[in-house]
């Protein structure tokens, strides 16, 4: 049995996730029902795109937990699973040696404290709700869409200090920022704290024309004043002395940024594929008059929605927020407690600062980041975020 929780609530998990293909299109879904009567009071469902059985079913239980976690953060959890793989290595019999479970299996640690939580292996006919929402996932990725929960939400009450949307608990449980809670987590005395310092990179010649500059476009590289931003941005960074680790967007103008500074701190840097900008489609290397006088109709609905996709991209904001979400969480449990350089570009900074406020997906529309300007945000185990920094150009002065 897991730890007792604090007011006597016990949730059960249940989390299941596949591939077809191993790897290949893939997703994950998880429920949680009340302890005591065996109702399901929330579900969680994604399409995670090509991976593997194993990474599926370590998302499906990261979902399931945050899921939990978000209705009430004291119950005690009863994680059951059909993957007899997971449920032994979460329970430390089994050692985690593939390099893709190790931050995932990280990752899950620190929904709850350990004590809160106990695994167990069940038959796969026992954990059949938690296999139809991945296969509901996986069935909404092939048809390009992400899974949506079908019907109203089912109700979970709670304690008003508690309580949270139940739509933010059932459709984005992994990547919307979990309702703070009332203080903060501590071990030994200490609050645990990871640190993303976003550095957005510096101009390049489309910056000061103001053109849309997305991944499917020219990939263009610094300019001569965008590679003096990157050496101002990594002389101040190398002042503060708090940086210990470096990663990036795959583009060539976030690459060259984070070089520089990597090159100042003497550190690697490590390529993160979704901390790349927002495809752009037709609109690439247009300007925003242009895109409006070619393509109205279609900017209209992309600045009234986040759903909507610039013509001929293949993803919006909101898909956007899902490879950005899991991006960020993979850098989260690979480094646990450290200050990371974050080199990226405009939409997924905007994208982390709004999901650590907890702002509505339309607060991007409402940013603004200079090039080479930083941000920064502090991540709490408990699940809290804190932004300490937004669009600072002061080290370009």
């Amino acid at each position: 049995m897991a730890g007792d929780s604090t007011n006597g609530r016990r949730f059960i998990v249940e989390a299941d996730g596949g591939s077809r293909g191993n790897p290949g299109p893939a997703g994950y879904g998880a429920v949680v029902r009340d302890g005591d009567t065996g109702r399901i009071i929330a579900e969680a469902a994604e399409y995670i795109g090509r991976a593997t059985n194993n990474v599926a079913e370590y998302k499906g239980l990261i979902a399931g937990l945050r899921a939990a976690h978000e209705i009430d953060p004291t119950a005690s959890v009863d994680v059951r699973m059909d993957s007899k793989l997971v449920v032994e290595q979460m329970s430390g019999r089994w050692k985690i040696k593939h390099p893709d479970m190790q931050p995932l299996a990280a990752e899950a640690r620190t929904v709850f404290p350990r004590s809160q939580v106990s695994y167990a292996w069940i038959p796969r006919e026992r954990n059949k709700d938690a296999d139809r929402l991945a296969n509901e996932a996986m069935d909404a990725g092939k048809a390009g869409r992400q899974w949506e929960p079908k019907g109203e939400p089912r109700p979970h009450p709670v304690a008003p200090a508690a309580a949270v949307s139940p739509v933010a608990a059932v459709a984005e449980p992994a990547l919307e920022a979990p309702a703070p809670q009332a203080g903060w987590a501590f071990a030994g005395g200490q609050a645990i704290a990871t640190t993303l310092v976003m550095l957005r990179h510096g101009e390049t010649a489309l910056t000061p024309q103001k053109r849309f500059s997305g991944s499917t476009g020219s990939d263009p590289q610094l300019s001569e004043k965008g590679r003096w931003q990157a050496e101002r941005a990594a002389e101040a960074l190398a002042a503060r002395g708090t940086v210990e680790a470096v990663v990036s967007s795959p583009m060539l103008r976030t690459r060259e940024t984070a070089e520089a500074v990597a090159l100042r701190l003497g550190l690697p840097v490590r390529i993160e594929e979704g901390l790349r900008e927002l495809d752009f489609g037709a609109w690439e290397g247009l300007t925003f008059a242009e895109v409006q006088e070619r393509h109205p109709e279609d900017l209209n609905a992309w600045l009234a929605s986040t759903k909507a996709k610039p013509t001929g991209s293949s993803e919006s904001f909101a898909s956007l927020t899902q490879r950005v979400g899991v991006a960020r969480d993979k850098i989260l449990a690979r480094y646990a407690g450290k200050t990371v350089l974050v080199v990226s570009h405009v939409s997924p900074i905007k994208t982390l600062v709004r999901l650590a406020l907890g702002a509505p997906p339309d607060a991007v529309y409402r940013m603004e980041l200079s090039a080479a300007s930083l941000c920064a945000v502090q991540y709490y185990s408990d699940g809290n975020a804190s932004l300490r920094l937004l669009n600072d150009t002061g080290h370009l002065r």
